[in-house]
């Protein structure tokens, strides 16, 4: 985490320490000079308040910039929102430019203080596309797909509980169709590949899907089978397993070319710390990653000892790309995704493709799966567009693809991470009452297809994938 939003944290924490101190006290003086009832009362009503409006974590100022820089040279157009739609130059947006940002600023009105301002879209398709409680910054909202009807004119965007300003930049990127080409996706746990990426994997005839761990950790739920906690680990280790082989046949990948190389989950730090040292499980106490294994149709470096070690983690990725030869390889952003699995599962990609000696992929597509400082990203409902993240400080100056998936094909990755065994875990009863009061009071909605927050933050109109080419 980088020292401002280190910094942030720690305001965020000192501001909620400070509001509880004041609500104590308030407390303190209603027990003296209110009747005994007012006291039980105020604290069940501040309870409400406080989930209904104040328990998301967002650890930045809404009123910040977002601070995006893209490659010199690319094309960014200036464009204005009128009543009659958004308007640019006739001419001036070339066809296949397909992917399409709008820089604009937002501001939160009054009730956009209390309710999730919202961007509403409306051109080839009907969109929504939401933003922080109290925004008052730049912003990007996210138009591929709309380009038809903003050549046309046709193109219309109001604010609700927000106001949008009326000038503003429209960035446009230009890029093949990378789901037509050879692709291999690093996915850091089963899951990964279908949050980030199932409407690319499910329409390319040569995709690869690499799993690194088991996703052993965290197996409270099963101990609720009567399992000690390394039983109970084993089992979830030994689902996801499965999952990641089993999932990627709803979106047509066959399971000979779904690989999983059973590491364990957050030991990836500590391996790339020490290459030659084993990292075996925190939770299973298991220390063979051939445990795992016994799906892969390709025997790899790691299978001769079985080691959790670096040095066999970037040795069977080195196999892996010489074997697959892929022309893309989609991992996750190692400057936007915090997950420390993330980040280093894209340090040993790069690790081996630096190895390597038969083949080197063309382009990175680089995912986020997680934040820093915004866990509501994408914000807004099931189905609407990804606008691009809190980006508070800049990130290097990639261009981006963010191919538009159709209803039918968002229907099918609701199911795809329906089949996933972590997503399927029930939402505790604090976070059941949440979401009836949020929905009641904040007018917020979850999905049909399934309770976990990923449910409504992945399925969405766009995937949204930042292009970095392979030196």
């Amino acid at each position: 985490m980088s020292a401002r939003k280190q910094q942030l944290l720690k305001q965020h924490r000192r501001k909620k320490r400070a509001v509880l101190l004041v609500a104590v006290l308030a407390l303190i003086l209603l027990g003296i000079f209110a009747p005994w009832w007012s006291v039980p009362l105020a604290v069940v009503l501040g309870w409400i308040a406080h989930e209904a409006w104040f328990a998301d974590h967002l650890f930045y100022s809404p009123r910040d910039d977002y601070r995006y820089d893209f490659p010199q040279g690319s094309m960014a157009l200036p464009v204005s929102l009128g009543p009659h739609g958004l308007h640019v130059a006739t001419g001036a947006l070339p066809v296949d430019e397909e992917t399409l940002l709008l820089e604009l600023d937002v501001k939160a009105s009054l009730l956009g203080r209390w309710l999730d301002p919202q961007v509403l879209i409306d051109g080839v398709e009907s969109d929504r596309q939401d933003f922080e409680r109290g925004v008052s910054g730049k912003r990007y909202i996210n138009l591929s797909g709309q380009g038809e009807a903003l050549r046309a004119g046709r193109l219309r965007l109001r604010g609700r509980h927000c106001r949008l300003a009326q000038q503003g930049v429209l960035h446009a990127f230009r890029n093949p169709d990378y789901a037509s080409q050879r692709l291999l996706i690093i996915a850091p746990h089963a899951d990964d590949a279908e949050l980030a990426a199932f409407g690319q994997y499910s329409r390319c005839p040569e995709a690869w899907i690499v799993t690194l761990t088991q996703g052993e950790i965290e197996a409270e739920h099963y101990e609720r089978l009567g399992l000690d906690k390394a039983a109970a680990a084993r089992l979830k280790g030994r689902l996801r397993t499965w999952d990641s082989i089993a999932a990627p046949l709803w979106g047509g990948v066959p399971a000979e070319r779904c690989v999983q190389l059973g590491y364990y989950c957050l030991q990836l730090p500590g391996m790339a710390a020490e290459p030659s040292q084993p990292f075996g499980s925190r939770d299973s106490g298991d220390s063979d990653t051939r445990t795992a294994r016994g799906f892969n149709a390709l025997r790899l470096p790691g299978d001769t000892d079985g080691a959790p070690t670096w040095l066999n983690l970037v040795a069977d990725l080195t196999a892996l790309l010489d074997h697959i030869r892929p022309d893309v390889v989609l991992t996750a952003h190692p400057e936007l995704d915090p997950h420390a699995d993330h980040v280093h599962a894209t340090r040993a990609v790069l690790e081996a493709i630096g190895r390597s000696s038969s083949w080197k992929p063309q382009t990175l597509l680089l995912y986020a799966n997680h934040l820093h400082d915004n866990d509501r990203w994408p914000m807004g409902p099931a189905d609407g567009g990804i606008a691009l993240p809190p980006c508070i400080e800049p990130l290097p100056a990639d261009p981006l693809w963010s191919p538009v998936l159709d209803a039918a094909t968002r229907i099918d990755k609701a199911e795809a991470l329906a089949l996933q065994h972590d997503l399927q875990t029930p939402l505790s009863a604090k976070k059941r009452l949440r979401r009836l009061i949020q929905r009641a009071l904040a007018g917020r909605r979850w999905p049909v297809t399934g309770d976990d927050e990923f449910f409504r933050k992945a399925v969405r109109r766009h995937e949204l994938f930042w292009v970095r080419k392979v030196d």
